[in-house]
């Protein structure tokens, strides 16, 4: 298994820099194997979704699709995939950030009672709560 860091899956999604991203699909789609695949931790996909939104003006819908891509692809093992599911259904519902609901998500397999937060948008995801 491989760790695949966001800066070489933001290369490959994008393909915006034809070295770089020449080298991400070269490795991606023939070096990588069900049998030794590219790990994609919950850190790298929050910053996937912010480099998208923020350097590329991904929305949403795209944003969504490349994570779920993701998730589908058999070369790509995606950390904790069924939170990662669940994450994305929550944001869906939704304006808060992805982080947000991934974070939601990890604290409620830790059993946590809530998770507290200033931000309006993430407080109107399951188990979070304004702090006021």
């Amino acid at each position: 298994m491989i760790g695949l860091d966001t800066n070489v899956l933001v290369r490959y999604v994008v393909q915006d820099e034809p070295a770089q991203s020449a080298v991400a699909t070269r490795l991606i789609e023939t070096k990588l194997s069900q049998d030794n695949p590219g790990f994609v931790t919950s850190v790298t996909l929050c910053e996937l979704a912010w480099v998208l939104a923020d350097c590329y003006g991904a929305d949403r819908p795209k944003i969504a699709a490349v994570i779920e891509t993701l998730l589908a692809t058999r070369q790509i093992r995606v950390e904790h995939a069924d939170r990662v599911w669940r994450a994305l259904r929550a944001w869906n519902a939704v304006a808060a950030d992805f982080s947000d609901a991934l974070i939601g998500e990890i604290v409620a397999d830790h059993d946590g009672e809530k998770t507290v937060t200033f931000d309006r948008k993430a407080a109107k995801l399951p188990g979070f709560e304004l702090l006021q």
